[in-house]
């Protein structure tokens, strides 16, 4: 049997494990039946905590519904954090972990976790990709890779059909991409949609997504740091940044909510 915790961060959820001991070696075809809605846990990715080997406080396992193994995620930083501050007595306001990514510091607020996130890299605006019914597609990798793109009616767009077409375009062959498509609500304040490779679908949220997004925003606009995120599962998050100039852009921090729904065991 397998013991588990189910989280969500914003409305993105997981599956979360404690593999300290790391006694627990699960397949890619297991942890996408864990992820199957239908047939397990459910879940849109699976969390495992594993001993830190540079000198942080544990280390961060991320798996997308599909099995595959992912560098970061946002939303899924927030709630390893939390999990993790459990893990010690007294509660830790601040916990460390290594992710392929860098690493990482959650740091708890209240209801909410800030994270730390690694420097963005590779930020490239208006790549040479014509897709109908979008303008402008920017790029860059802010622990995953991301694409962005700035729709009129994002309500009304249909984030699949789109959000394949950007995340298998041979521009990002051979390992695609996530894709956002994001909107102005305010001068400090955008909403966002994101379809998620490896889920290969839409998600409630994306945290790696919204900060790209919030990047992009504050270059598009001259936003400035915070830049307030409307995500699809209905939370409202808060992504800071400090801008170095020349579109570079350090200290990005993602701060929002991070929720235990229950904890079970089953069989794998």
């Amino acid at each position: 049997m397998l013991n588990f915790t189910k989280m969500n961060g914003a409305g993105n959820d997981f599956v979360v494990i404690d593999n300290r001991d790391l006694s627990i070696n699960l397949s890619k075809e297991q942890i996408a039946q864990l992820c199957d809605r239908h047939r397990g846990v459910g879940a849109d990715g699976l969390l495992a905590v594993e001993p830190a080997e540079n000198g942080a406080d544990y280390k961060f396992r991320y798996y997308n519904a599909d099995g595959g193994e992912a560098e970061m995620c946002g939303n899924g930083a927030r709630c390893f954090g939390a999990y993790t501050a459990r893990l010690s007595s007294p509660t830790k306001e601040i916990v460390t972990f290594e992710t392929i990514a860098g690493t990482l510091s959650a740091e708890l607020i209240g209801d909410n976790v800030r994270i730390a996130m690694s420097d963005p890299f590779d930020l490239d605006m208006n790549l040479p990709i014509a897709l109908p019914d979008l303008g402008n597609i920017h790029f860059v990798n802010t622990g995953v890779p991301h694409a962005v793109a700035y729709v009129k009616d994002l309500p009304a767009l249909d984030v699949v059909k789109n959000g394949a077409a950007i995340r298998y375009h041979d521009h990002f062959a051979p390992n695609g991409t996530n894709a956002n498509f994001a909107c102005a609500i305010g001068p400090d304040h955008i909403a966002i949609r994101t379809y998620e490779r490896g889920v290969e679908g839409e998600t409630l949220a994306c945290g790696t997504g919204m900060c790209a997004s919030a990047l992009f925003h504050h270059i598009l606009t001259g936003a400035a740091s915070p830049i307030k995120v409307d995500v699809a599962g209905g939370d409202t998050l808060e992504i800071g940044f400090e801008p170095l100039g020349d579109n570079k852009f350090s200290n990005v921090t993602l701060t929002g909510p991070a929720d235990f729904v229950f904890t079970g065991s089953i069989e794998v």
